[in-house]
């Protein structure tokens, strides 16, 4: 007896999730004035990405070209796959004590697994998520990056040195 209730209560249960998810459809059916889908291509120029969304590591920069990181190589470290190569020398500083200072941060966006554990781990927040999406092309080598120098990608025989 106390299956059968069960039974018609979880059918009762099925019919009214379904009836509430028809309700949502069917207001977006019959008011034409809200806009659901987002017609990609054509309003590329009006898409506004959600702040939390994870298109490419990239390092902001300031007005001065300035970008936070030190070259520490923790995010090179904590990158499960090795999609993140830090390229660093030591220089004297005015004091004649040797600094570290960053050359290269490359990014190869096409290994990335966008587990971010690279953002998470850096002490001076010096890398984010971008909002750039579009990455669909014919030559992998323009998928790696240069995060230091804004605007910059490297050929494959570029990075090896």
């Amino acid at each position: 007896m106390n299956s059968i209730i069960k039974y018609f209560s979880d059918i009762f249960k099925g019919v009214h999730t379904l009836w509430e998810g028809m309700k949502v459809t069917g207001k977006y059916f019959v008011s034409p004035g809200e806009i659901v889908t987002e017609q990609y291509p054509e309003n590329r120029d009006t898409l506004k990405m959600a702040d939390r969304f994870k298109g490419e590591v990239i390092m902001p920069h300031d007005e001065n070209n300035q970008h936070k990181c030190t070259g520490c190589g923790i995010c090179e470290i904590n990158c499960p796959n090795g999609s993140i190569e830090i390229v660093t020398r030591k220089v004297p500083n005015e004091n004649g004590k040797m600094v570290k200072i960053i050359d290269k941060h490359i990014y190869h966006l096409a290994m990335c697994t966008f587990c971010e554990l690279c953002i998470k781990t850096c002490p001076s927040d010096a890398i984010t998520w971008g909002t750039d999406f579009e990455h669909a092309m014919f030559d992998r080598s323009k998928l790696t990056k240069v995060l230091n120098h804004p605007g910059s990608s490297l050929k494959k025989k570029e990075v090896k040195s």
